[in-house]
């Protein structure tokens, strides 16, 4: 059995600040937003996936409802534009890269840019759901809050670059 781990310090305070409303979940040990659905009896949709994506050399977290993947040439045109020149590849880090640019656990990426000092690019077809629940960093918590607080407080940029899954 995992060791539970507590909500992240770091989120708390920053959240705090904010003065966001926003509910603290607590679940069992989940390691993916599938996971995070299915224990909260919540459907797809309505979790952010959080995905660390590197644009060249430039990194950014890509936030898109769980029920979508990645369309990785509609995010290079939306990075495209925010960085103001052409992007040539777009991956997905690797767990490793993850903990040692962030300095947290492999996988245990919070949804909330601005603790990493990472540009948030979001999905738009999330910033029409009323609230969602985002990854705090933590495995056994996450936060349900309104999107569009989540979108101000994060400065998100807006674009397509998700494919529902079939």
């Amino acid at each position: 059995m995992s060791k539970i781990t507590k909500f992240p310090l770091v989120l708390a305070k920053y959240l705090k600040k904010a003065k966001v409303k926003h509910n603290i979940l607590e679940h069992k040990t989940v390691y993916t937003a599938h996971d995070v659905a299915a224990t909260m009896g919540k459907k797809l949709n309505e979790i952010a996936k959080s995905l660390l994506v590197v644009a060249d050399k430039d990194y950014y977290l890509a936030i898109l409802p769980a029920d979508h993947n990645l369309d990785f040439k509609k995010l290079a045109e939306l990075v495209s534009k925010v960085a103001g020149r052409k992007t040539k590849v777009v991956k997905i880090s690797g767990e490793e890269v993850m903990a040692k640019l962030l300095k947290v656990k492999a996988g245990a990426m919070s949804a909330f840019g601005s603790l990493h000092k990472l540009p948030v690019v979001m999905e738009k077809k999330l910033a029409g759901a009323k609230k969602a629940v985002f990854s705090s960093g933590s495995f056994n918590h996450s936060v349900e809050m309104a999107v569009k607080d989540f979108i101000k407080l994060e400065k998100a940029v807006l674009g397509s670059f998700g494919a529902k899954k079939k």
